[in-house]
């Protein structure tokens, strides 16, 4: 696909923000395991100024507005920064309050699209991960509303935001959980925030559980309809999954391989560059098609979106192409940088603690391969038919 101009004004922008604000932070944010509070005022600040904070938002909320192809060509550039320095500059607005009511919108959406407030998802839970239907936190109907009951896991950003998403069970359907979809804010009586949970990679960005003792809540609390979280989850949280995983995991990919090609052309053994050797050129290569595939199935699930066709499995194939392409690609890097790739020091060995989770949230690759097998042996391969 050839860009536009004002496409390619858009990355142009993008890129040089994140290379000139972001990059500079991240051995800081590394070393401190956090974001200190007037780096995060001044990025979002500088963001705010160029547009990019909440770009998935629609412009009368007081978002970028922009569709779902320029989106994911923006947050391809987003991705090679590291995951706290995003969230701070360009948000982390989620779709599924566009569901709410006029009020719900006023009190949440705009101001966290303006950048007055953050929320975050709270689904996951200790015995329900990639099972989203199988959750046990619950919410009963009360005179006033609902008493919500439950706790969460591995809540992204918990300490930072003021509001959460959450999903709980409200009843059943023929033996099946009804499940419903809430907007919760932090200072709810009964709502308490654990202590962060050190992970891997992703410094700086805290993941924590979330407990809900009885916290009584209002109809005003409720986005949709009862029974239909799971519904408006999946059918907006794919753009989300495709934007913030699949789109910056490819983003990440060509980071990493640009390290790579760096090294390659500067290291020397046997008198000769490293690029030269053949298995050396095989990694890059392989590389380079991964980013290729991946980035075609981003576009591919984005163009579809945009025309307003069900995209959920493409989608799925994004998410699963990226995210195991990336891991690939990080891999290769260590590879050819060898030692330098695995201390410390290098931004490789960083990146490739950072690449691992892209294959376990937002659904493991092993969920979207399901996805996506089910789909074909219902027998709608479309054009995937081999046939």
């Amino acid at each position: 696909m050839e860009l536009s101009e004002e496409q390619s004004l858009l990355v142009a922008t993008a890129r040089r923000f994140v290379s000139a604000e972001l990059l500079p932070l991240e051995n800081k944010i590394e070393s401190a395991g956090r974001i200190e509070p007037g780096d995060a005022k001044r990025i979002f600040e500088a963001s705010k100024r160029l547009g990019l904070y909440a770009l998935n938002v629609p412009a009368e909320f007081g978002g970028g507005g922009l569709s779902n192809m320029d989106w994911m060509l923006a947050e391809e550039q987003f991705g090679h920064a590291t995951d706290i320095l995003v969230r701070r500059a360009f948000g982390n607005v989620y779709d599924v309050l566009l569901a709410g009511t006029e009020d719900q919108k006023r009190r949440w959406l705009v101001p966290a699209a303006k950048g007055e407030r953050t929320g975050s998802i709270a689904f996951t839970e200790p015995e329900a991960g990639s099972d989203a239907a199988g959750i046990k936190s619950r919410a009963e109907r009360s005179k006033g509303g609902w008493v919500l009951s439950g706790r969460k896991q591995f809540v992204s950003d918990a300490l930072h935001s003021d509001f959460f998403i959450v999903s709980a069970v409200t009843g059943a359907d023929g033996g099946r959980s009804r499940i419903s979809a809430f907007v919760v804010d932090k200072d709810t009586p009964g709502l308490t925030i654990g202590a962060d949970q050190p992970m891997m990679g992703l410094r700086g960005t805290t993941h924590a559980p979330v407990f809900f003792n009885d916290v009584e809540l209002g109809p005003e609390n409720l986005i949709g309809k009862e029974g239909e979280g799971l519904k408006l989850a999946l059918a907006t949280l794919g753009r989300v999954r495709l934007a913030q995983v699949a789109a910056r995991a490819v983003g990440k990919a060509v980071r990493i391989l640009r390290l790579a090609l760096d090294h390659a052309r500067e290291r020397r053994q046997f008198g000769r560059r490293i690029g030269d050797f053949q298995m050396i050129q095989a990694m890059l290569a392989d590389s380079a098609v991964d980013i290729a595939s991946a980035r075609a199935a981003v576009w591919r699930a984005a163009g579809l979106l945009d025309r307003g066709s069900d995209a959920r499995v493409e989608i799925s194939m994004a998410k699963l192409l990226a995210s195991e392409a990336l891991g690939r690609v990080a891999d290769r890097a260590v590879q050819i940088l060898g030692g330098y790739g695995y201390a410390k020091p290098s931004a490789v060995e960083r990146l490739y603690r950072d690449s691992r989770v892209f294959r376990i949230f937002d659904g493991t690759s092993e969920i979207h391969r399901s996805v996506i097998a089910k789909r074909l042996l219902d027998g709608d391969s479309g054009p995937y038919d081999v046939c």
